[in-house]
């Protein structure tokens, strides 16, 4: 699957380092627009898609016929002369993790929003619920090293911080590995949490960190695409640039094979994808930058919870 930068019909995102107005006008809105949102769609969906760590020991309350054996307090029941059960509480509290790929094929957009643009709001809206639910928020951005670890903290504060240091930050490398990136996560996260990988997913080699994570976190792969990348215009020669790696090469897209032939190798590189991710029972949201990304939101929120009630 080859990366796209520039093409006749298709903007590219801007270079220039933003000043902080721009930052703090930018923080505003996706600010606003989360907040809507969440109250609007996703208030009561998150907590029940995310469960807990794990359960707190509350207290103890005599045996009743149905209740599971397995749960009997044999300590107290042996002091007391009858039969007594645990009762448990589910812990809420989680940690959420997002890894975020900065690297410069995310800088791509030919429609609504550059894959970028769309990993700040998705990323916005997912921290605010999860502070709403008083969850602990962190995020490692990333290329093809980690370029900047924001430790998890509670707060509205903090996922402000977060956004800020996302919209502004500026990478030092322009390409993309996964490796570190996760196998920094498995580093530093010291118990399960949820981990959120933000990506266009245009990389190679990571796949035992990668399992690694998914076998110690509860993990969700988003893969951000642009239409562009998948279905070429007809307009003649076209010239085109990795921006990860400078190439340039020159297509013909009057010809209907060549057209044909990227279309077909993206649909066997989003399906192998998505068959990968799942094997190993990682979440999967694929989004596209001329796409509303909230109902394929909702849906992944209903089915973990479809999942966890079985």
């Amino acid at each position: 699957m080859s990366r796209i930068s520039h093409a006749p019909d298709t903007p590219v995102s801007g270079s220039a380092r933003p000043t902080l107005a721009d930052v703090l006008h930018r923080v505003r809105l996706l600010d606003l627009r989360s907040r809507h949102v969440i109250t609007e769609t996703l208030a009561g969906e998150y907590s029940s898609a995310f469960r807990g760590r794990g359960v707190d020991f509350a207290d103890v309350r005599e045996y009743t016929p149905g209740d599971d054996v397995r749960t009997i307090d044999w300590r107290v029941t042996a002091r007391s002369g009858a039969v007594f059960v645990r009762r448990y509480v589910e812990e809420r509290e989680l940690t959420v993790l997002f890894l975020i790929d900065l690297s410069a094929s995310e800088g791509f957009g030919s429609r609504v929003r550059t894959k970028s643009e769309l990993a700040a709001e998705l990323s916005a809206v997912l921290a605010m619920t999860a502070v709403r639910n008083n969850d602990r928020v962190g995020a490692v951005l990333f290329t093809d090293r980690v370029e900047h670890f924001l430790p998890p903290r509670k707060g509205r504060r903090h996922a402000l911080r977060f956004l800020r240091e996302l919209l502004s930050f500026q990478p030092s490398s322009r390409r993309t590995d996964l490796r570190p990136a996760l196998a920094f996560a498995n580093r530093v996260l010291r118990r399960r949490a949820v981990v959120f990988i933000i990506s266009d997913w245009m990389a190679t080699g990571h796949e035992r960190e990668l399992a690694a994570t998914a076998r110690l976190h509860d993990t969700i792969a988003a893969q951000l695409v642009d239409p562009r990348e998948r279905e070429l215009p007809n307009v003649g020669l076209m010239t085109l640039r990795d921006p990860e790696n400078g190439s340039w090469r020159v297509i013909d897209t009057s010809d209907r094979a060549v057209r044909e032939q990227l279309q077909r190798r993206a649909t066997e590189f989003d399906l192998a994808l998505e068959r990968s991710l799942r094997q190993q029972g990682i979440d999967f949201l694929h989004l596209a930058t001329n796409e509303q990304y909230i109902m394929p939101l909702r849906s992944l929120f209903r089915r973990r919870e479809h999942a966890g009630r079985r």
